[in-house]
C-alpha cells in the first residue's frame, strides 16, 4: 500500500470514530453479529461486507469488532447463534432472511439487518418496505417477482420444456412463495408438466433426486438457505442426471449450473454495510426502508451446457453478465 494511500485510510478511521461514538460506551468499540449459513459459501460476501465497513471508516479490530458465525442452514443453529448474541449484547446483527425471522424472535431491541430475504413482508420480518417498523431492516430479494424472467431465460435454453420439475424448502415461507410463482409462470408459458419436490433438511436431496430420476426435461431450485448450503450437492446431482438447472445464486452456477439469475449478492452485503453504518451512528432500524437491488446478473455456465448437448442462444451469450467456459 503507497503512504498515502495509507494516510488517507487511518485518517478515514479517525474522522469515522467519533461519529459513531457517540451511541456508545466511552472507550468501547460496537459489535456486530454476522451470520451466514458456512464461512466457504459466504467467504464473497462477507469479504463484501467488511470492506464497506472498512470503506465508512470501520476498521475491524480497531474500532468495530465483527463476531461472525456459521448455521450450515440448520435452523435449530440459528437459535443457538440467537441465544448468544443477546446474551453478549451485540450492538446489530447481519444476517440473512430465514435466520433474521429467528433473530426477531429472540430480540426486540438489537438491530437486525438482513443483506438478503425473500419476501420480507410475507414472511412478517418489516411491516413494510417504506417503513419496516420494529428492530429489523434490509434488502429483499424479489425473488417472486424474478422468478418469471428465471424460467423464460431457462425455456429459452432448453426449447422443449415440458416437464419442469421445481426444488424448494418446505420450511421457509417465502421458498414456498416462490415456487407457487413458478408453477403459476409455467402454466402461460405452456409446460405441460410442474411437479414441485419439497424438502425440510439437507438429507432429503437424494431423495428428491430419486423422483426427478426420467421425470423432468429441466430443474428450478428456490432460493432458501438449505439450498444455498447445498447448492455444490444439488449441483452435482443436476449433472449426475443430466438436468439443466437454475437458480438465482451464481456462485451455484459457477460451481456447475447451467444457468443462474439474481441480484448480484456482494453488492447486498455491502448495502448491509451501509445500513449498519447508520445504525452505528444513531439511526434506528425502523426509519431505514427496506431496499430492493438495482442490478441482476445472468450467468451461464457453457461448459455445463456443452455436457448437457444444449446450445446457448447468441443473444443469451450477449445479454449473460458472465459466461463460464
Amino acid at each position: 500500500m503507497r503512504r498515502r494511500e495509507f494516510i488517507t485510510l487511518i485518517g478515514g478511521a479517525v474522522t469515522a470514530w467519533p461519529f459513531a461514538a457517540g451511541a456508545q460506551p466511552a472507550g468501547k468499540a460496537p459489535t456486530i453479529g454476522f451470520i451466514g449459513t458456512s464461512a466457504s459459501g459466504f467467504i464473497l460476501y462477507s469479504a463484501a461486507f467488511a470492506e464497506r465497513l472498512q470503506e465508512l471508516g470501520w476498521i475491524e479490530g480497531r474500532t468495530v469488532a465483527i463476531e461472525y458465525r456459521w448455521s450450515e442452514g440448520r435452523s435449530e443453529r440459528v437459535v443457538e447463534i440467537a441465544a448468544e448474541f443477546v446474551q453478549q449484547k451485540i450492538d446489530v446483527v447481519v444476517t440473512y432472511g430465514s435466520a433474521a425471522a429467528q433473530f426477531k424472535q429472540a430480540t426486540a431491541s438489537i438491530p437486525i439487518v438482513f443483506a438478503i430475504a425473500v419476501d420480507p413482508i410475507g414472511s412478517g420480518l418489516v411491516a413494510s418496505l417504506s417503513r419496516p417498523g420494529g428492530n429489523v431492516t434490509g434488502s429483499s430479494l424479489q425473488a417472486t417477482e424474478t422468478a418469471g424472467k428465471r424460467l423464460q431465460l431457462l425455456r429459452d435454453v432448453v426449447p422443449k420444456l415440458g416437464r419442469l420439475r421445481i426444488l424448494f424448502d418446505a420450511g421457509y415461507t417465502a421458498a414456498v412463495q416462490e415456487k407457487d410463482e413458478v408453477q403459476a409462470v409455467a402454466r402461460t408459458f405452456g409446460v405441460e408438466e410442474v411437479v414441485p419436490q419439497e424438502i425440510r433438511r439437507a438429507e432429503d436431496i437424494a431423495s428428491a433426486f430419486e423422483a426427478f430420476k426420467g421425470k423432468a426435461d429441466a430443474l428450478y431450485v428456490t432460493e432458501s438457505a438449505l439450498t444455498f448450503t447445498n447448492g455444490k450437492t444439488i449441483t452435482t446431482l443436476a449433472l449426475n442426471a443430466q438436468l439443466p438447472m437454475t437458480c438465482a445464486n451464481a456462485e451455484t452456477a459457477r460451481a456447475g449450473t447451467l444457468m443462474s439469475y439474481g441480484p448480484n449478492f456482494p453488492a447486498l452485503f455491502r448495502r448491509a454495510a451501509e445500513i449498519v453504518d447508520k445504525i452505528l451512528r444513531g439511526t434506528k432500524p425502523t426509519d431505514i426502508p427496506v431496499e430492493q437491488p438495482t442490478k441482476f446478473d445472468l450467468v451461464i455456465n457453457l461448459k455445463t451446457a456443452n455436457a448437457l448437448g444444449l446450445t446457448i442462444p447468441h443473444n443469451l451469450l450477449v445479454l449473460a453478465d458472465e459466461v463460464i467456459e
